[in-house]
């Protein structure tokens, strides 16, 4: 994808088949942080609080992936786990056909919010 101005925008360039998940991903995270201002970091759309990055999502050519604080994602390593997704330190890659259930992503919207907070 090229450079993205803003979420609508990379929603519009993204491949049609993951289209529906980021825009679920961009709900659910919108009602999670609804305090938050909507961002492009690194290309991706995402999440602000007070000028820090809590949470963004994108798409790849096989995968979506959903990007944390990274002590979100290991303090809902085991739950993250429980739904048969793969973690890295800071992200979740999925395909849209095992996608992320909507409490997790808000558990991990919150808690990523909350380490910033704290930083």
């Amino acid at each position: 994808m090229a450079t993205i101005a803003d979420h609508d925008a990379y929603l519009a360039a993204a491949p049609e088949p993951f289209r529906p998940e980021l825009e679920r991903l961009r709900a659910v995270l919108s009602r999670a942080l609804p305090e938050a201002e909507e961002i492009v970091a690194y290309n991706m759309p995402g999440f602000a609080i007070g000028g820090q990055v809590v949470a963004s999502y994108a798409a790849f050519s096989k995968q979506c992936g959903l990007y944390f604080r990274p002590g979100a994602i290991a303090r809902f390593a085991d739950e993250i786990a429980a739904a048969g997704l793969k973690a890295t330190k800071t992200g979740i890659t999925f395909s849209p056909s095992k996608s992320i259930p909507d409490e997790l992503v808000e558990q991990l919207a919150r808690a990523s919010r909350k380490d910033a907070e704290e930083a």
